[in-house]
């Protein structure tokens, strides 16, 4: 009686909904919730990988960024047309790349400074004159045996035409002769077969003949050999013409010489001499520098050495 009014009273009690008549101390297990968090921890990080694969590959294709400078460091103004010019500053000295000492090229003696340090040059520019009467009469000297090496070759040129007329006159009376004698033989030998000259004058008619047949082919050969030997004679006598005309244009030079020229355009440095100083060969007489800046040079210098700068050189000190 007791069980039937507690199961109607437990009947009649009125729970919340939700509510389980199991013991309220133990959970109730739900694994359809814990997969859906599982799949969503497995979602967030996939995402969050693939985010930064993203992210990382961006990133690697961006470019440099430009490098910012200074505005007070810069010059703003609109770009034209005409060369480029870059300063490159560094600590040295400023040293010609083209640098050139003229030495002197036979003994003298200084007789006058024409142009002074600091003066600029051309090639033609004369920078000293000098003086050397043992120059100047070697010089002379050198050009009156060059005139008679010239008048000897005419004279020889002369003569050997001379013999040459002589001989091919020579040979002609000769061959004159023989054609003579040639017919006399001829006729005598008619007359003999009628009986009409005597034997000994025949005989003697026949020896002139064949003398004159010998001499006539002896002087063909003078004359051919007077005609091929015109040649090496005026060959040999042009090379003495030419050796002693080699020598005086040497004097000559070397006279020239005494006027010192720059011999190329740009600044005079250096004139370590002075007036009336004796001088002697290869000593030097002065410095000319090119100062002028090339920029093929510059590119090249400075791809090799950053530190050089323009035509002249910065030596890092």
């Amino acid at each position: 009686m007791r069980q039937k009014s507690e199961a109607h009273a437990e009947e009649t009690i009125v729970r919340p909904a939700g509510f389980s008549p199991v013991s309220s101390g133990m959970d109730i297990a739900r694994p359809h919730i814990a997969k859906q968090k599982r799949r969503r921890r497995i979602l967030f990080a996939a995402g969050g990988a693939l985010a930064l694969i993203v992210i990382t590959v961006a990133l690697s294709h961006l470019k440099p960024a430009v490098p910012s400078v200074d505005r007070s460091t810069v010059w703003i103004d609109t770009v034209k047309r005409g060369p480029m010019v870059r300063e490159v500053r560094g600590l040295g000295t400023l040293v010609p790349e083209e640098i050139r000492w003229i030495p002197a090229n036979t003994e003298g003696r200084v007789e006058k400074i024409v142009v002074r340090p600091g003066t600029q040059v051309k090639a033609d520019t004369v920078i000293l004159e000098l003086s050397s009467p043992e120059l100047e009469q070697a010089a002379h000297d050198a050009e009156s045996k060059l005139k008679a090496a010239e008048a000897e070759f005419t004279t020889l040129q002369a003569k050997l035409q001379r013999d040459l007329l002589d001989q091919e006159s020579t040979t002609a009376r000769v061959h004159s002769e023989l054609e003579q004698a040639r017919m006399e033989s001829e006729t005598n030998e008619q007359l003999k077969k009628n009986g009409l000259v005597a034997e000994l004058q025949y005989k003697t008619a026949q020896v002139k003949a064949a003398e004159l047949a010998n001499r006539d082919a002896i002087e063909q050969k003078r004359l051919n050999f007077a005609r091929d030997s015109i040649e090496p004679q005026l060959a040999s006598k042009q090379a003495e013409v030419d050796q002693v005309k080699a020598a005086a244009q040497l004097k000559l030079d070397q006279v020239e010489a005494l006027h010192v020229k720059a011999g190329m355009n740009g600044v005079l440095q250096q004139l370590p001499v002075d007036v009336g100083q004796r001088v002697k060969i290869g000593d030097n007489l002065a410095r000319v520098a090119d100062p002028s800046e090339r920029y093929s040079n510059w590119r090249e210098s400075y791809n090799r050495h950053p530190q050089r700068c323009g035509y002249r050189t910065c030596h890092a000190g």
